[in-house]
């Protein structure tokens, strides 16, 4: 048998298990050897049964003293009970509906049991227990437990590795003997069955290090041969001009962070491949000014750019912030959105199709049948985009291949965006333009709601318009007890506690142009306060917004807090953002104790990282990335850096793997482009 073979083709497998399999994305035996166990029972170590801590998964030593029988209970339910003990504590041992959960167990015998002791010091329990014999310890001291699904228990997937280790011969090994002797490196076959069946802690932790690296190296070098297969000349070529003028046009110094990706960016543009990075900086970083140094570059060379925002009223928003900062030099923008009346989109195409417009902002629609560009030269992606391959497929049909730029305002850590971006260059703002105050951030009970509230009717007396966030649009799409809903909250809260004030409400279930006047409205002052759900994490600029509150703020993870907060604190004065929650789980409390202590969006998102992983920053399908079987972006930073730069050296030495010595790991990346494909 080798790894190709299908799964269901193992003993006591057959078609049924193998879809169950399936939706573990298991489906040959290399599958079910790369389905590494989530953690370890340590049966070599046991705890005296009464110091086994309650209600934590420990194993315990003890001998059996008596079969207590089995019990009819009402509805047919059967019980179980065997009498255990050490020289600790007795220990009683409890089966529901398994009436040969005893059979096997002698009286006089002693056994390793794996579960949850309960019950006080005179009368510990442990309900359905998971037993080994004296022989099975010795075989494996170490018993792996392994991610499961309904109808697949980690027992039954354990036995099939088991059947699969002895059966399959030996792996053959992606990393040439060079790289394996340069990091101490077990081979493939010994990692496998180390990190299935350790002896000990050494060996998982020697099995864990070679499966890592390689699962890291082989994903960095397909994301660099990938992007290096799509790179061609670009279609806009420009030559160096000195951004000076541009920074010297402003009424306020840049920061330097600001500066530093501006010259990256213009580097790039003067490269002979078009440029593919992503701009990302905190809340407020200031990443519109960046791209517009970018876009006078692109005019200076006489190529037009392309800013598409994810709204219609981001995007005007937009269009008057660089029509300002742009005029000085006799730079023209045009808007293009879906709203516009007929005469002024036909106004807008002309322009555009002339190239009298240099910059044309809008929604992705931009790039939709009709408008046609005369220079295009840069592009530029705001926010919440994922400009996908759809997307980039339509501006090849416009311009060849134009200059890209992704901006995102969710502050990644490095690491991270090392990884996900991958087929992006990354350039990061991690400085607050200067005159911005922190943002005061408190966290509060729902006791405290009334006081709030008379705070809030004097931040609007001062001239200040304040943002509520309500989790719910209505009452009933939840179950969970005090969980607000935004209509009601309108009605029943902020209305009674704040009279004579106007306050609007925002849902995602307004239409586009609902949802436009409002903000619109907001925008202009119209209103004093705006009760929303999260439709507003994205959002225009709201200067004279000082004040946030998030109800139910445990509801949310920190990096989502930290976005909604950002939207207020865009002018010169104090912003406050008050977080609401009767939750009294210490591990919510020391999250929004955190958010409390720090602005910085860098430390949030990777404070979210180590405490809550990866899926709350993105889901790696979206980015066609396959999921990670076995390495963990929070804590395996050495092994990224070091899997990086040997992809490099590897690529540097032998471009397309084509080395005998490199068959095999060719071989691996190859069907991860493909899995990555499929995502």
């Amino acid at each position: 048998m080798n790894c190709e073979d299908q799964v269901q083709f193992l003993k006591r497998v057959g078609p049924v298990l193998a879809k169950k399999f399936a939706r573990l994305g298991i489906v040959t035996v290399g599958d079910l050897l790369a389905h590494y166990p989530r953690r370890y029972v340590d049966y070599a170590h046991p705890v005296p049964v009464l110091s086994a801590p309650a209600g934590e998964e420990v194993v315990v030593k003890a001998t059996v003293y008596a079969k207590l029988g089995t019990t009819r209970l009402p509805g047919g339910r059967t019980l179980v009970k065997v009498q255990a003990g050490d020289d600790s504590a007795p220990l009683t041992l409890t089966w529901f509906n398994i009436p040969y959960a005893a059979d096997k167990l002698l009286v006089d015998e002693t056994y390793w049991f794996a579960g949850r002791v309960g019950g006080p010091l005179n009368a510990r329990e442990m309900v359905s227990p998971v037993v080994r014999t004296c022989a099975q310890v010795k075989a494996a001291p170490f018993s792996a437990v392994y991610p499961q699904t309904e109808g697949l228990s980690s027992a039954v997937i354990g036995r099939c590795v088991a059947q699969a280790l002895e059966q399959c011969v030996p792996l053959p090994d992606p990393l040439p003997p060079e790289l394996r002797r340069r990091f101490r490196l077990p081979d493939k076959w010994t990692a496998v069955r180390m990190i299935h069946r350790p002896a000990g802690p050494e060996e998982i932790a020697a099995a864990r290090r070679r499966l890592i690296f390689e699962e890291l190296l082989c994903l960095q070098l397909a994301l660099t041969l990938s992007r290096s297969r799509g790179q061609q000349r670009t279609s806009a070529p420009m030559e160096p001009r000195p951004l000076e003028p541009f920074w010297a046009s402003l009424p306020f110094a840049p920061t330097g962070a600001q500066r530093r990706a501006a010259e990256e960016i213009a580097a790039d543009l003067c490269r002979p491949a078009p440029m593919n990075r992503l701009l990302q900086g905190d809340v407020g970083s200031g990443k519109t000014l960046v791209a517009a140094a970018g876009i006078y570059l692109a005019a200076l060379n006489g190529w037009q750019s392309a800013l598409m925002a994810p709204t219609e009223i981001l995007a005007v928003q937009h269009a008057e912030n660089l029509q300002k900062t742009l005029a000085p030099f006799g730079l023209r923008v045009a808007l293009l959105t879906g709203s516009m009346k007929a005469a002024a989109k036909k106004a807008a195409l002309a322009a555009i199709a002339s190239g009298e417009a240099d910059l044309v902002v809008g929604t992705h629609a931009v790039l939709g049948t009709g408008v046609e560009f005369a220079r295009l030269g840069l592009a530029i992606v705001d926010e919440q985009h994922r400009f996908g391959v759809r997307q980039r497929g339509q501006l090849a049909g416009k311009a060849g291949a134009p200059h890209l730029l992704v901006m995102s305002a969710t502050p990644i850590p490095r690491t991270l965006s090392l990884l996900v971006y991958g087929d992006l260059d990354v350039s990061i703002l991690d400085e607050l333009p200067p005159g911005r105050m922190p943002i005061k951030t408190y966290a509060v009970t729902g006791k405290k709601r009334r006081d709030m509230f008379v705070y809030l009717d004097k931040c609007i007396a001062a001239g200040q318009q304040v943002y509520i966030v309500c989790p719910l649009i209505e009452e009933g799409e939840n179950t969970a007890q005090g969980m607000q809903a935004a209509k009601t909250y309108l009605e029943q809260v902020a209305k009674p506690l704040l009279p004579g004030r106007r306050i609007g409400l925002m849902h995602g279930r307004l239409k586009p142009k609902e949802k436009a006047e409002v903000m619109a409205a907001f925008s202009a002052g119209e209103l004093d306060v705006l009760v929303s759900t999260t439709v507003i994490e994205v959002g225009v600029d709201v200067p004279r917004a000082g004040v946030m509150v998030i109800e139910n703020a445990e509801r949310y993870g920190l990096s989502a807090l930290h976005q909604l907060r950002g939207r207020v604190g865009r002018g010169s004065g104090q912003a406050v953002c008050i977080l609401i929650s009767d939750h009294e789980g210490e591990a919510v409390r020391d999250r929004l104790r955190f958010l409390c202590h720090t602005t910085d969006g860098f430390q949030v998102a990777q404070y979210d990282l180590d405490h809550r992983g990866p899926g709350d920053f993105f889901g790696s399908r979206q980015h066609g990335l396959p999921t990670l079987q076995i390495a963990d972006l929070a804590s395996d930073t050495r092994a990224l850096y070091a899997a990086q730069q040997t992809a490099h050296e590897l690529l540097e030495a032998d471009p397309g793997l084509d080395k005998p010595e490199h068959q095999v790991l060719a071989r691996q990346v190859e069907r991860l482009l493909r899995r990555a494909a499929l995502n």
